[in-house]
């Protein structure tokens, strides 16, 4: 009697179902908030081009001659002058900190979000398996590859408040020269922070979730 090959194994179905379900909850999560990143940072470059134009006129006035004539006749006007536009940079400055709570706000959702799938899995992982972490379908990505890419996601949004945050901190109306050339650090910001890994995530978690039936048939690669 011819023998039987050995079946291969396959993942445990109730528990990739769970994570599924965890990671379609991170992805409604995950669209949320990066429509709210992407409003958030669309109003950064304008609010730093005005900041950066203010400090322009800053420094213009600091090299008006104040005491020849006819502004000799004012001498109150400089400090006037002074005051009202460190008045408009606080509040431009204001305004920069309302959205960086909103980057806050956003990385939270996404530093939460990754958690709640993370816990799934630590609690079905013994079930799972590494086999079943690391086993790809032919339209599929790995559990590990998708858990990867949540904590990428999570990382990016992270970086990108604390890079934020830090430019705010270090500016200064004392310090007009870093103030003028807010725009090109804030794209040097989002240059090395790119977004692409959000989308890339997203697409990762759609295909696990449409097609993480085939990880149960589907032999370990």
């Amino acid at each position: 009697m011819a023998a039987v090959a050995p079946m291969a194994a396959v993942a445990p179905v109730a528990p990739m179902a769970a994570v599924a379900a965890a990671l379609r909850g991170w992805a409604a999560a995950a669209a949320r908030a990066d429509a709210a990143g992407r409003a958030a940072l669309s109003a950064w470059a304008p609010l730093l081009g005005a900041l950066a134009a203010l400090a322009a006129q800053m420094r213009a006035a600091r090299r008006l001659p104040w005491d020849a004539a006819p502004l000799g006749a004012f001498p109150e006007l400089r400090a006037r002058l002074w005051r009202k536009q460190r008045g408009a940079a606080e509040a431009l400055l204001e305004q920069l900190g309302g959205r960086r709570a909103e980057l806050r706000e956003v990385r939270d959702a996404a530093g939460a979000a990754a958690g709640a799938v993370l816990r799934v899995y630590e609690e079905r992982a013994a079930e799972l398996g590494l086999e079943g972490a690391l086993r790809r379908g032919p339209r599929c990505p790995s559990l590990a590859d998708v858990l990867e890419g949540l904590q990428d996601v999570e990382r990016y949004y992270r970086h990108l408040y604390l890079d934020s945050k830090l430019l705010l901190q270090r500016l200064s109306c004392d310090s007009l020269a870093d103030m003028e050339a807010l725009p090109q650090s804030w794209e040097r910001i989002l240059e090395h922070h790119k977004e692409d890994v959000v989308q890339d995530t997203l697409l990762k978690v759609s295909l696990f979730v449409e097609n993480h039936q085939e990880l149960l048939c589907s032999p370990i690669s």
